[in-house]
C-alpha cells in the first residue's frame, strides 16, 4: 500500500512476536472416534537355505504350463485318471485341470472349499467351510454334488485322506471322523489330541499331524484307535508320505522332520528356512517338495535328506507333485504352474 511504505520499530518487533508464536502453536488434530486400530503382527522372516547351486529365483524355474485359476487356487489332488483338481475358497469352485493338453477342465461350484481334497471310490472329495460346512463328494464326470456329508472342518488349514476302504477327515474339536463311501456317513469317530487336524494314509495307517501338540499321531484302522505318538518339530502342519517315510513341514521352524513308518521314531530333521502359515507338503519322483510364500518350491532328496533345490520370489501355497511334474498353486497370483521334475 502506498500509505505505509515501512512499519514502525515497535510494529516489527510486534509483527515478528506474533508471527513466533503462531509457529510455536502445535497442530490440532481431531479427536480420536474409535479404539486404535491393532498393530500388525510382526513379518515372518522366512531365510530359506541361501546354498550355492542349490538356491534359485522363481526367474529360473522351469515351467510347462501356467493355468489361469480365478480367486485363490489353494488345494490340489491328482487322480488316477491323471487329472489335477485345484480348490479356490474366494471364487467358490474347484477347477479341475488337463494335463494331457494343459488347458482347464470343469469347473465345480463349492462353497469356500478349505481343508484339501481327496479322490477315492469314483469322486472328489471337498471339504467346504461355506454355511452348510458339509464335506462335498462330486462326481468328476460333470463336476456336480451328488452327497453332502455334515462335517465342519477342525481348522481350514487341515485335510482330508483317503484309505482303508474310507475317507478320514478330522473335525471341531479335533475328532477323526472315518466316512463309509458307500453310505455317506460317519461310521466311527476317534478323539484326538487337541490341534491334531491334518491326515495322511500311507501302508495301512491314518497319520495325522498335531500342530497343537507337536507330534504326529498313528490310527489303525483295524481298531480305530491311536497306536502311536511321535513327536517331531515345533506346529507340524502339513504331511505327506513316501513309500517307507512320513513326512511333516513344521510351520514353527520352517524344518522338515522325517518319520520311519515301521518303527515310529524320528529319523531325520531337514532344515528347509520356510516357517510361517501356508503351505504344503508332496513327496513323488524320489524328492519331498516343499510350498511355502516367498520360497514357493523346495526340493528335498528323500534318500540323503537334503535341500538340493530352493526357488525363492513370489507365488506358491497350495501343492502336489505327481505325473513327472508339481502343480503349484500361486494363491496370490490366481494361476497354477505345471512345473517338471527335471530342471537342467
Amino acid at each position: 500500500m502506498p500509505a505505509i511504505k515501512h512499519l514502525s520499530r515497535f510494529a516489527a518487533i510486534a509483527l515478528a512476536g506474533a508471527c513466533t508464536l503462531s509457529a510455536q502453536q502445535p497442530a490440532t488434530s481431531p479427536a480420536a472416534t474409535g479404539p486404535a486400530a491393532p498393530p500388525r503382527p510382526p513379518r515372518i522372516v522366512r531365510p530359506g537355505v541361501h546354498t550355492p547351486g542349490v538356491s534359485h529365483t522363481m526367474d529360473e524355474l522351469k515351467k510347462d504350463a501356467t493355468f489361469p485359476v480365478e480367486g485363490s487356487p489353494d488345494w490340489q489332488v491328482i487322480t488316477k485318471d491323471h487329472g489335477v483338481w485345484v480348490s479356490s475358497a474366494r471364487a467358490n469352485h474347484v477347477v479341475q485341470l488337463l494335463p494331457a493338453t494343459n488347458t482347464v477342465g470343469i469347473i465345480a461350484d463349492v462353497a469356500r472349499p478349505c481343508a484339501g481334497l481327496t479322490e477315492g471310490f469314483g469322486s472328489i472329495w471337498v471339504p467346504s467351510c461355506g454355511p452348510a460346512h458339509e464335506i462335498e463328494r462330486l462326481d468328476p464326470a460333470t463336476g456336480k454334488i451328488v452327497a453332502s456329508i455334515p462335517a465342519e472342518a477342525a481348522n481350514s488349514e487341515g485335510g482330508i485322506a483317503t484309505g482303508a476302504g474310507s475317507i478320514w477327515f478330522v473335525v471341531k474339536p479335533s475328532k477323526l471322523l472315518r466316512i463309509d463311501p458307500k453310505t455317506n456317513s460317519v461310521a466311527a469317530t476317534i478323539e484326538l489330541p487337541e490341534g491334531t487336524e491334518n491326515p495322511v494314509f500311507a501302508n495301512g495307517f491314518v497319520w495325522i499331524s498335531s500342530f497343537g501338540q507337536n507330534t504326529v499321531v498313528k490310527v489303525d484302522p483295524k481298531t480305530n484307535s491311536v497306536v502311536a505318538t511321535i513327536p517331531v518339530g515345533p506346529k507340524p502342519r502339513f504331511i505327506t508320505a513316501s513309500e517307507d517315510f512320513v513326512w511333516t513341514l513344521n510351520q514353527g521352524d520352517g524344518a522338515i522332520s522325517k518319520i520311519d513308518q515301521k518303527t515310529n521314531k524320528l529319523v531325520a530333521t531337514i532344515e528347509a528356512g520356510i516357517p510361517g502359515s501356508g503351505g504344503d507338503l508332496s513327496y513323488s519322483g524320489g524328492y519331498v517338495w516343499a510350498a511355502m510364500f516367498d520360497f514357493p518350491l523346495t526340493q528335498v532328496d528323500a534318500k540323503t535328506d537334503k535341500v538340493v533345490n530352493q526357488w525363492a520370489g513370489p507365488g506358491g501355497d497350495g501343492m502336489r507333485a505327481g505325473l513327472g511334474s508339481v502343480w503349484l498353486s500361486n494363491l496370490r497370483l490366481a494361476s497354477v504352474y505345471r512345473i517338471p521334475f527335471q530342471q537342467k
